[in-house]
Formats: structure tokens, C-alpha cells, sequence
């Protein structure tokens, strides 16, 4: 049962499944809307965290639903969407919960839990390909969403087998339009899979490495820089028989192991190919903000770095409103040497915790200081704020010389993941005072400065992951 009596409002963005809407002219709350703010706004995350008045047991376990705003000519039309996955629809056809996943084993006795898959909740983030909108969950392939009316077309292959996984954080290269992710299977031994696809998502290559020790990592995220993609693994693992046998829900079976280290490595991007590994101290991040090649051929990565694994603790309580958990993670920058995958430097570049860092889409794998590098933005805690119980009320914004600027939404304000469109910065913020949800855009030449403008959306739209920018061409 939801937690009823919540400290903090934005509690109330989570406790009803979220109720979709058809494509809707938006209110201006506050400023005008720009005129050269041109394209769409997609955004995705777990919706419904309740069925049949039981709730899931995780954050991540929610069903996944698409947000999408379309900015042309200084209007704008919100359209909002439930990902038609085989499981969901299954789920409201028997109006309760019917699968395990990330936080939660199948439901029933023990006996009919064996052999049952997970569901595909569609739920962590976006990829717009020009002919389709593909909803990601890294525990399997993702589901393809017409662009305009958010339908769902079903699951997409994109040339992979049907058992592969697809991960929710694809890499595009700003030159080329080459898409690159990964997958991690079990085996005689696990192995992270490999993909290049071209912009359409057409396979243009796939190879395999196995992964070093015994279990499964979790391996959420990794970066692209230069001519290398990068991955560190950090010291999780996965307790394979109670997750198999559903004694243990998946979440419940990761263990923390700090003694193993986290592992650095380092593939050519090109020939898809290892070329180092090398064990560090432990850390674990969820994500990476960007990564390069600087001028003395080393490999520079920005990631949100945890000290422990505590923060699935603390995502697992976001989906009963009320958190206890603190934990914060900040932007670190670390320099490594390709040939080696050794550290050579490492340094802190926020205080404070910070979260879901984003990069200009044409800095991808670029050194900072170019043409297109805008900066980092992320959200953030709001300054000199305890952060027990809170969610993050606050965007960061890391500019290419360092210099950090964080913008308090005020009180009661919750942003999601930021997300640069050419010059603007949009994001979708949670009002707790008002009980609703809007879109705020920001001027990114502006760093610190109020919103540009404001925008009223028709229903709560429940605090979700990662979105992505669609410019109109």
C-alpha cells in the first residue's frame, strides 16, 4: 500500500498510475515559448506502480510511458502514452500484477514461479530513428512507438536475436548517425554483446567479450569517446540461483562485493575489438555524461560516481514516496590510458549529488571547448538543502572551463533529466505546490537564469528516467 502520509510532495507524482492524454495544445504558464524551438521533446518512465491495489517492489518496475511535446512555431502539443507491451496488456486484462521484474518475483507459490520470465516494462529511455521511436528496457529488446501518435508496434529486433538484450543507453555518433549499445548475456560464461547499427537501426555489426570473474555485473550504462567505447564494471554481481529459482527478486540478489574492484574496459569502437582491461578501486555509477580523446591520446570520462551500491536501496524506496535512504552521487572526471585501461588521474567536478548528466547530442565523444559543447547539465539537490528524504530540486549546468552553475527550482519543484535541444534546455518538472506537471524550457546561453517559459501539462506525469531531443527537419 502507497505510503499515504508523505513528508515530501513529490510523493504525489507517484501515487496514482499516470492517465494518458491524446495530443494537446499546451498552456504557457509563464514567458513565450521560442520560436526557434523546433522538434520533439520525448521523455520515458515508469508510470503505473500499482495494479489491482498491489504495488510493485521497485522504482524500476513500473510500466513505461512516453511523453511527447512537439515545439513548432512558438506553440506546442503534449501527447502522453502507455508502451503497449505484451506484459501491460496482459496486466490490465487480468487487472493485477502477473510477472516479477527488477524488484519483485512472479507472484503465486513457489512452485509456479520457476521457468517464468520477466516483464518488459519499456520504461528507462528513448531512441528516435527516423521512421520510428524505440522504448528501452536493458533487459531485452526494445518496443517500437509510432513518432506522432506514440502507438505501439510491437518489439523491435533491430537484426538481433529475440533472447539478446539492448541496453538502455545507445551511444550516436554525431558525425556518422552510427549507433552503438551493448547487451550482457549469461552463458558458460557472461559476456557483454556488442552492436553497431546505422541511423534506420540496421545491423551493421555485432561481436562478443566475455566478461572477467564469476556472475553476472550489472552493467547499466558506458560511454563513447573518440575511437573507443569504454566500460566500467563495478563490483556487482548477481547471486544467480535465488534470482533464477524466484526466491529472490533480481535487485535483491545483487551483491555488493567492493573486494572484486570495479574493471575498466576499453573496446575499439571500430573493429568492436578489446583493448584493455584493467581492475581499480571500487566505485559503481549509473551513468556517464560524456567521454574523449584529449591531446596526449588519453581517454577522459565524466561519470556520476557512488561510493556503494547503496543507491538501489535508495531508488527502491522512491516508489513508496517516501525515501530514507541518502545517498549522493557526484560528477567525477577520470583519465585513463587506453593501452593500459590504468587510471591515471581522478578528481571530483560537483559537490552536493547530482544525477542523469547530459550532453549536447553533437558532443558526443567529443573533447570539450568545440563548436557544439554546450556543457553538462544535470539535476541536482537544491543547495545548502538536507537531502534526507528529498528528491533532487535543482539543474546543474558544468560549463566547458568547469565552472559549475546550479539554478534552484524553489521549494516543492522536481525536475526530471534535463535535455539540450540546439541552444535550449528542457525538462519536465513535478510541481508539489500545485500537484501538476509542466515543461520548463531553459535558455542553455544562460546558465542560473529563471526559465524562458513554462508550460502546463494536462495530467501528472509520474517522475521517470530519460528522454531525448527530435529536431524537425
Amino acid at each position: 500500500m502507497f505510503l499515504t502520509l508523505m513528508a515530501k510532495t513529490w510523493g504525489n507524482a507517484l501515487a496514482q498510475p499516470a492517465v494518458e492524454f491524446d495530443a494537446t495544445p499546451l498552456v504557457v504558464l509563464e514567458g513565450v515559448i521560442p520560436p526557434d524551438l523546433r522538434g520533439t521533446l520525448y521523455h520515458n518512465g515508469p508510470a503505473r506502480l500499482e495494479r489491482g491495489g498491489q504495488r510493485v517492489g521497485h522504482w524500476f518496475d513500473g510500466d513505461g510511458a512516453i511523453l511527447a511535446v512537439q515545439f513548432q512555431d512558438g506553440r506546442a502539443v503534449g501527447t502522453y502514452r502507455y508502451v503497449q507491451t505484451a506484459g501491460y496488456q496482459q496486466e490490465q486484462g487480468a487487472d493485477r500484477l502477473l510477472f516479477g521484474n527488477y524488484g519483485m518475483t512472479h507472484p503465486g507459490p513457489l512452485w509456479q514461479r520457476w521457468g517464468k520470465s520477466l516483464k518488459n516494462v519499456a520504461n528507462t529511455a528513448v531512441l528516435a530513428l527516423d521512421d520510428r521511436l524505440l522504448a528501452l528496457w536493458e533487459g531485452g529488446l526494445p518496443h517500437g512507438l509510432d513518432r506522432q501518435t506514440l502507438s505501439t508496434h510491437g518489439l523491435d529486433l533491430l537484426g538481433l536475436q529475440p533472447q539478446d538484450s539492448y541496453s538502455a543507453h545507445p551511444k550516436v555518433d554525431p558525425h556518422s548517425g552510427q549507433i552503438y549499445n551493448f547487451g550482457v548475456s549469461l552463458g558458460a560464461q557472461a559476456q557483454i554483446n556488442l552492436y553497431r547499427h546505422d541511423r534506420q537501426g540496421h545491423l551493421l555489426q555485432r561481436a562478443s567479450i566475455p566478461l572477467t570473474g564469476l556472475g553476472m555485473p550489472l552493467i547499466h550504462d558506458f560511454v563513447l569517446a573518440g575511437d573507443y567505447l569504454v566500460v566500467c564494471i563495478a563490483p556487482v554481481r548477481l547471486n544467480l540461483w535465488p534470482a533464477a529459482l524466484q526466491l529472490r527478486s533480481f535487485s535483491e540478489s545483487l551483491e555488493w562485493k567492493p573486494q572484486l574492484g570495479t574493471e575498466v574496459v576499453v573496446i575499439d569502437r571500430h573493429s568492436l575489438t578489446l583493448v584493455s582491461r584493467r581492475t581499480a578501486d571500487p566505485w559503481f555509477q549509473w551513468h556517464y555524461s560524456n567521454g574523449w580523446v584529449n591531446g596526449a591520446g588519453h581517454v577522459v570520462l565524466d561519470l556520476v560516481r557512488y561510493e556503494d551500491f547503496q543507491t538501489n536501496q535508495y531508488l527502491k524506496e522512491v516508489a513508496t514516496g517516501q525515501v530514507n535512504t541518502v545517498v549522493l552521487g557526484n560528477l567525477w572526471r577520470m583519465v585513463l590510458d587506453p593501452t593500459t585501461a590504468q587510471i591515471l588521474d581522478s578528481q571530483p567536478l560537483t559537490t552536493g549529488g547530482v544525477e542523469f548528466p547530459q550532453v549536447s547530442p553533437q558532443a558526443v565523444g567529443q573533447a570539450p571547448g568545440g563548436a557544439d559543447d554546450r556543457g553538462t547539465v544535470f539535476v541536482h539537490h537544491r543547495p545548502h538543502q538536507d537531502a534526507q528524504g528529498e528528491l533532487f530540486g535543482a539543474i546543474g549546468h558544468l560549463d566547458p572551463s568547469g565552472q559549475v552553475t546550479v539554478t534552484d527550482l524553489g521549494g516543492d519543484r522536481y525536475p526530471f533529466e534535463p535535455i539540450w535541444a540546439d541552444r535550449w534546455v528542457l525538462t519536465v518538472v513535478f510541481n508539489g505546490s500545485t500537484g501538476q506537471s509542466e515543461v520548463w524550457v531553459w535558455d542553455g546561453d544562460r546558465p542560473g537564469s529563471d526559465p524562458h517559459c513554462r508550460l502546463h501539462l494536462p495530467q501528472i506525469i509520474p517522475l521517470g528516467f530519460h528522454g531525448t531531443w527530435a529536431a524537425l527537419t
